[in-house]
């Protein structure tokens, strides 16, 4: 029931065809796309794309799937890839996928094929697509949210990696019946990538910061107010770099690091992550290191945070957990207006089968200093 050619948001998908090979392996031989797909033979060469032309898109087609090439609708050529596979009928479901070529990039083309094929699909009874991204491709789930697809969790160890081994999938799912245009994001990206007061800025956390994470989040006084008190290993750390991004895309939590305004030099850590996102109430956590400490820059950095979570992000509620003997911490909170609301005692986890008390503090958006 799928048709065989759709013009949409101004691309084309259509059948693949012979004159199609030079560029399928031009692009599946290119580094990005041979990462993130592990199933492509590596090195990809012309007899690989001539074997898929001939008979990995047509068996896609027989299967009840289907295999477009997404082209220019001005020239025809090639820019990428779009399909369908793993149909499920009687559940009326089905997953897509894509790629694009290096030379098509940066111009919407996976969003619109996506958008294109996903819609025909509704359109001819599926009811409910799933699109599968690798944790660390965010360019991948950008495209899934500005196709409408909304995360709905992980696929522990779903992808065999190649050299041996197994990563995991992120999922997303739209629905026939969900409203059209990009699907709604519980954390926004910054206002021009940052926020800054003029003397402290928090940016996004990258990879290239897990030396630093690794060095604030080993300090002993660090360990000493977390639950429970153990140090993070080194390749703990260099994942949640990784995947920062990946958290804010998916909503899970928004990590940032803490940087002197003027000289870009690295100051701590802050996060933000939803406890209750039907009720709009999040928390929010902090960290620096001893050289910024004693000159209110965690009041600054915590105060920008919670703007930002009062306005761009919506938050009707802020909290922040603190070990009941954590002083200067309580201070911080204090200055920024942030109440104490009581002691949870034993909720956190402690060493060797002991609790730890966690004491609560608690921000409306009037309140904000």
């Amino acid at each position: 029931m799928t048709p065989k050619v759709i013009e949409a948001y101004g691309v084309r998908l259509r059948e693949n065809r012979a004159d199609d090979v030079a560029d399928t392996a031009a692009a599946c031989a290119d580094p990005l796309i041979q990462r993130f797909l592990s199933g492509l033979p590596s090195p990809y060469t012309e007899a690989d794309a001539r074997w898929w032309v001939t008979e990995g898109a047509p068996a896609a087609w027989a299967s009840g799937g289907a295999a477009y090439v997404v082209a220019d609708p001005d020239t025809d050529r090639l820019l990428g890839a779009v399909g369908l596979s793993h149909p499920v009928p009687y559940r009326s479901e089905a997953e897509i996928g894509y790629w694009v070529a290096p030379w098509a990039r940066g111009r919407g083309v996976a969003t619109a094929a996506t958008r294109a094929l996903a819609e025909h699909a509704f359109a001819t009874g599926t009811a409910r697509l799933e699109l599968f991204t690798h944790e660390e491709n965010t360019v991948s789930q950008r495209v899934a949210l500005a196709a409408g697809f909304r995360p709905e969790g992980v696929r522990r160890d779903a992808s065999p990696v190649r050299g041996g081994g197994r990563h995991d999938l992120l999922a997303w799912v739209r629905l026939a019946g969900d409203p059209p245009g990009p699907a709604p994001r519980p954390l926004p990206d910054l206002p021009d990538g940052r926020l800054t007061d003029g003397v402290v800025t928090l940016r996004r956390l990258a990879p290239d910061d897990a030396d630093l994470m690794f060095r604030l989040h080993t300090l002993p006084e660090v360990v000493a107010n977390q639950a429970p008190p153990v140090p993070p290993a080194r390749d703990a750390i260099e994942r949640r770099c990784r995947l920062a991004e990946s958290g804010w895309l998916t909503g899970a939590i928004a990590r940032l690091l803490i940087v002197d305004a003027a000289t870009g030099e690295p100051l701590g850590s802050c996060g933000l992550s939803y406890t209750d996102l039907p009720a709009g109430e999040a928390s929010l956590g902090y960290a620096l290191l001893p050289v910024a400490r004693g000159r209110g820059l965690a009041t600054r950095a915590v105060r920008l945070l919670a703007g930002w979570a009062f306005g761009p992000v919506g938050i009707a509620r802020l909290t922040a957990g603190t070990m009941p003997d954590n002083i200067a911490s309580h201070r911080v909170l204090e200055k920024v207006g942030f109440r104490r609301e009581g002691l949870l005692r034993g909720r956190l986890p402690g060493l060797a089968g002991t609790r730890i008390d966690d004491l609560v503090f608690g921000l409306l958006p009037d309140e904000l200093r």
